[in-house]
C-alpha cells in the first residue's frame, strides 16, 4: 500500500491472520504498535549509554586513573563483547519460551546494576570483570528484533527492524558525545576531580536504563493478542472455523486481508485460503526444542545471514571501540572530547542508514515479492562496506576531510548492511524466530570480538586492522552470495 503521512500516527490497519500491524505508528505511543516500536529503539537505545559508556572516556582519562596498558584497553573492549555474545546466545530461545518483553527488560535491569557499581573499580582488572556484566545491555538488541517482528507485518517489518536497530544503534554515538560531556560538566561545574567525576557519570545511564526498563515493563504488551501463551489463539479459532463450517458460510482471506463470501470466490480462492492459514500458522513463534534449535542454527540459511552480519555488526562494534583513539593517533589536535566529538558521527549515522538498509529492503521486496532480491540488498551493502574499509586501512588518512569522508561512507554501507540483514531474518525459519535472532545476533558479537582480539595484537595499528576487516567482509559476502535464502519446503515467510 502507497505511504501516506497518517500512517506516522493513525492506528494501523491489521492482518486478520496473525494480528500483526501493516504500518509503523511511529509518533503515536498510545497505540500499542506505537508503544511496541516506541519501547523497541528507545531501549536498545539506552543500553548503548552504558555498553559503550567507557571507550569515549577510556581514551585518556579511565586509562590514565587506573593506569591501564594498551592490552588492558584492548582486553576490557573484547571482555565487553563477550558478556554480550554469551547472552545473546541465551536471548534467543528465552525470547521464544517467554516472551521478548520480559528478555528485554531483563537485560536491561541486569545491565543497570553493575552500570551503577562502576564507581566501585579501582583497578583495570576489576574494570574488565565489569565490563563483561556490562555486557548483559548489549543482549537487549535480540528482544528488541523478535519484538518488533511479532508486532509488524511483512510489508513492514523490514522497515520495523532497521528503525528500531538503527535508533538504537545510534546511541553508540550518542554516548560518545553524552559521557564527555557530563564528565566535563562534573568537573567544570561541580570541581570534582577526574579521579571523582568518571564514576559519578555512570549514575546518569543507570537511572535512565532503570526508568525505561520500568516503563516497557508496566505499559506494553507481549505480543498483539495480549500475553504471550495467547499468541496462537487466533489462528487455532480461524483454523477451528474453517474446518467446522459449511462451505456455503465460510469467509475467505485475500492476500490483502479482505473479507471474501464464497459467493464471490472460485475453487482457486478457497485453495488460497488454506495456503495463507497454514502459512500464517507456520510463522507463529513456538517453545523451542533442542532438536528444532541445532536444524535452525546449522542450515545455510541461517550461516548465509550470520556470517555477513558478524562481519558488519562485527565491524562496527570493533571500529566503534577504537574510533576515537584512532582519530587522536592521527590528529593528537582534537584531543579526548574532539576526538570522541568525531567518533560520535560514525554511530550516529545509524539513525538514516540503518532504517535505509531495512527500508530500501522492503522496497525492493514490494516490486519483486522475492526474499531472493533482499539478499542481493545485503551482499551489495557488505562488498561495498568491505570497498570502504580497505580504502580507510590502505590509506591511512592523515588529511581530516579525507578521514572523516571515507569512515562515514564505511559507516553508510555498514549500517545499511545491518538494517537489510534484519530484513530478511524474519522471512527464515519465522516459527524459531527467537532462536535465529539471537544465533544471528550472537554472531555479529562474535565477530566483534574476533575484530576487537586482531586490533588487541597490533597494538595502535589501527589502519592495518582495518583493512584486514575490509577484505574479510569482501570475502564472506561473495561466499554466501549463492546460497538461496528461504529453506526449501518451509511453510510461511515467503
Amino acid at each position: 500500500m502507497p505511504f501516506k503521512a497518517s500512517y506516522l500516527w493513525a492506528a494501523p490497519e491489521v492482518n486478520p491472520l496473525n494480528q500483526k500491524a501493516r504500518s509503523i505508528p511511529i509518533l503515536n505511543p498510545l497505540n500499542k504498535y506505537g508503544r511496541t516500536f516506541f519501547f523497541s529503539w528507545s531501549g536498545f537505545l539506552v543500553a548503548f549509554l552504558s555498553w559503550y559508556a567507557f571507550p569515549p572516556l577510556l581514551t585518556l582519562t579511565i586509562r590514565k586513573d587506573l593506569k591501564m596498558t594498551q592490552n588492558d584497553y584492548a582486553n576490557s573492549n573484547v571482555m565487553g563483547l563477550t558478556g554480550t555474545l554469551l547472552v545473546r546466545l541465551m536471548a534467543g530461545p528465552l525470547c521464544d519460551k517467554f516472551g521478548p518483553r520480559y528478555v528485554f527488560v531483563g537485560c536491561l535491569l541486569a545491565g543497570a546494576i553493575p552500570t551503577a557499581m562502576a564507581g566501585l573499580v579501582t583497578t583495570p582488572k576489576g574494570l574488565i570483570a565489569l565490563r563483561f556484566f556490562i555486557g548483559v545491555l548489549g543482549a537487549s538488541f535480540v528482544p528488541c528484533q523478535v519484538w518488533c517482528t511479532g508486532f509488524f507485518d511483512k510489508n513492514v517489518v523490514g522497515t520495523a527492524n532497521a528503525l528500531a536497530g538503527g535508533w538504537g544503534n545510534s546511541g553508540g554515538g550518542i554516548t560518545y558525545f553524552v559521557m564527555p560531556a557530563i564528565f566535563d560538566s562534573l568537573v567544570r561545574n561541580q570541581h570534582l576531580t577526574p579521579h571523582v567525576a568518571w564514576r559519578v557519570s555512570f549514575i546518569v545511564p543507570f537511572i535512565i536504563i532503570t526508568s525505561i526498563a520500568l516503563g516497557l515493563l508496566f505499559t506494553a504488551e507481549d505480543c498483539p493478542t495480549g500475553k504471550w501463551a495467547d499468541r496462537h489463539l487466533i489462528l487455532d479459532s480461524i483454523a477451528a472455523g474453517n474446518s467446522n463450517s459449511p462451505a456455503s458460510s465460510v469467509k475467505n482471506v485475500g492476500e490483502k486481508g479482505e473479507a471474501i463470501t464464497d459467493a464471490e470466490k472460485t475453487d482457486d480462492a478457497a485453495s488460497k485460503q488454506i495456503t495463507a492459514v497454514d502459512a500464517a500458522q507456520g510463522e507463529v513463534v513456538v517453545a523451542p526444542t533442542f532438536k528444532e534449535a541445532m536444524g535452525v542454527i546449522f542450515s545455510l540459511q541461517t550461516w548465509a545471514l550470520a556470517a555477513p552480519y558478524a562481519c558488519s555488526f562485527g565491524g562496527e562494534l570493533a571500529i566503534n571501540s577504537i574510533i576515537g583513539s584512532y582519530y587522536l593517533k592521527n590528529f593528537p589536535k582534537l584531543g579526548q572530547t574532539g576526538s570522541g566529538r568525531w567518533a560520535a558521527m560514525f554511530g550516529l549515522l545509524n539513525v538514516v542508514f540503518r532504517p535505509a538498509g531495512g527500508v530500501v529492503a522492503d522496497i525492493i521486496y514490494k516490486y519483486t515479492k522475492s526474499v531472493w532480491s533482499k539478499k542481493m540488498w545485503v551482499v551489495f551493502c557488505g562488498v561495498a562496506m568491505g570497498c570502504f574499509e580497505l580504502a580507510i586501512g590502505l590509506s591511512n588518512p592523515h588529511h581530516e576531510a579525507t578521514m572523516f569522508g571515507l569512515v562515514a561512507g564505511c559507516a553508510v554501507f555498514m549500517d545499511a548492511s545491518n538494517g537489510a540483514n534484519f530484513a530478511v531474518v524474519p522471512h527464515v525459519h519465522p516459527f524459531a524466530n527467537g532462536i535465529l535472532s539471537g544465533f544471528i545476533g550472537a554472531c555479529g558479537n562474535l565477530g566483534g570480538i574476533i575484530f576487537a582480539i586482531i586490533f588487541r595484537y597490533n597494538g595502535t595499528h589501527y589502519s592495518k586492522v582495518i583493512w584486514i576487516i575490509g577484505a574479510i567482509s569482501i570475502g564472506v559476502n561473495v561466499l554466501f552470495s549463492w546460497v538461496r535464502p528461504i529453506p526449501k519446503g518451509q511453510i510461511g515467510g515467503q
